[in-house]
């Protein structure tokens, strides 16, 4: 969720649109869980949101939320917080208003004191971010599978794309999201057949090295050299099912949830596989 779901635009005369909060979504969030949405994903798009309002106000002066507004947003967040299990974040102003008698008692007026108080906007909603954060990755990771070795795998981009395939997983509800989940699939193979696919050792007299994107010969011969003999026969197969999987899902996403969640954690479990085995 990001801070501008919060809006809707309002036509104004001459057709200019201009955002208004959605009062009736805040009142919502404050009266339960919304439908696919996390409380700490609303937790963190809610702390976002305050983060550059605020920062806004007391830097610019241009905020896009009204003095009311910024009100509703910090008590919606005071709520979304509680749910989540953080009683302890206790802001020392509610709104816009709160807040310049908070900055003048603090001695950040006047012209030069726009630095002092975007320090203060960030010693607040910084720290909170930073644990929001912390619980959204807990979760997602928690959703999927967990290589046998533990994340992450030390190949950097590979443990990039393996966050976004999380993330992606963790908020697909569309057809189009299970999609782009198939999508992250065959990325993570394509990675994978990149830096684990070595010419030196991979590479037989006379062959031809295979593109990147020609992931289930480079990944067999992967197993094939780190597992010599009948013991790879079960490997390469389970390379290759794997590598079809991804492409199902990529080409044929109505599978649904519980096929996406299968191909994502076996990919998962791939790369884990791949680290143990070349060390």
């Amino acid at each position: 969720m990001q801070p501008h779901e919060f809006f809707a635009d309002q036509e104004l005369p001459g057709g200019i649109a201009h955002p208004v909060l959605r009062m009736e979504l805040l009142q919502s969030i404050r009266n339960g869980p919304i439908s696919g949405r996390s409380d700490v994903e609303v937790g963190l798009a809610l702390t976002a949101l305050a983060r550059q309002e605020f920062e806004e106000y007391g830097t610019r002066g241009k905020p896009t939320l009204t003095d009311a507004g910024s009100r509703q947003v910090m008590r919606t967040l005071d709520v979304v917080l509680k749910r989540i299990g953080i009683a302890d974040f206790v802001a020392p102003f509610v709104d816009f208003p709160t807040f310049r008698n908070y900055w003048v008692r603090e001695g950040a007026s006047g012209a030069g004191g726009w630095g002092k108080r975007r320090i203060m906007v960030d010693g607040l909603f910084e720290p909170l971010q930073r644990r929001l954060e912390a619980l959204e990755d807990d979760s997602l990771a928690g959703e999927l599978i967990t290589p046998i070795v533990d994340e992450p795998t030390g190949w950097a981009k590979v443990d990039e794309e393996i966050r976004e395939l999380r993330r992606h997983f963790h908020s697909a509800q569309t057809v189009q999201d299970l999609r782009n989940v198939g999508n992250d699939c065959v990325t993570i193979l394509e990675e994978l057949s990149a830096v684990a696919y070595d010419p030196v050792k991979n590479l037989r007299p006379g062959e031809t090295e295979p593109p990147v994107a020609q992931t289930k010969n480079r990944l067999d011969r992967v197993v094939e050299d780190a597992l010599p003999g009948a013991s790879s026969s079960e490997l390469r197969t389970y390379t290759k099912k794997l590598i079809e999987l991804a492409q199902a899902v990529k080409h044929n996403p109505d599978g649904g949830r519980a096929q996406a969640a299968i191909v994502a954690g076996a990919v998962i479990q791939l790369a884990g596989t791949l680290r143990l085995l070349l060390g």
